[in-house]
């Protein structure tokens, strides 16, 4: 079977941490939803940003202040994201 990106990262990653780690096909398709989910809230974010700026264009300032409002208002459940 062919690995897809997306898997092949999870595996990259995971066994820079520990070896001989398996994942189940379910717990790699929640994975991606999971991430897939976070990156299209996170760069709404920074559109919104963008738009409030009157700009069409994302600029590093808008996903610096995307990532330090989430940063903000995941604290208070005591998670951060990467």
């Amino acid at each position: 079977m062919r690995k897809v990106p997306f898997q092949r990262l999870v595996h990259e990653v995971a066994t820079e941490q520990m070896q001989d780690v398996l994942f189940r096909e379910n717990a790699l398709l929640a994975l991606q939803e999971a991430a897939q989910m976070y990156l299209v809230q996170f760069f709404g974010d920074a559109t919104r940003a963008a738009l409030h700026a009157k700009r069409v264009t994302i600029l590093p300032k808008n996903v610096h202040l995307a990532r330090a409002l989430r940063k903000t208002v995941t604290a208070d459940i005591g998670f951060t994201p990467i």
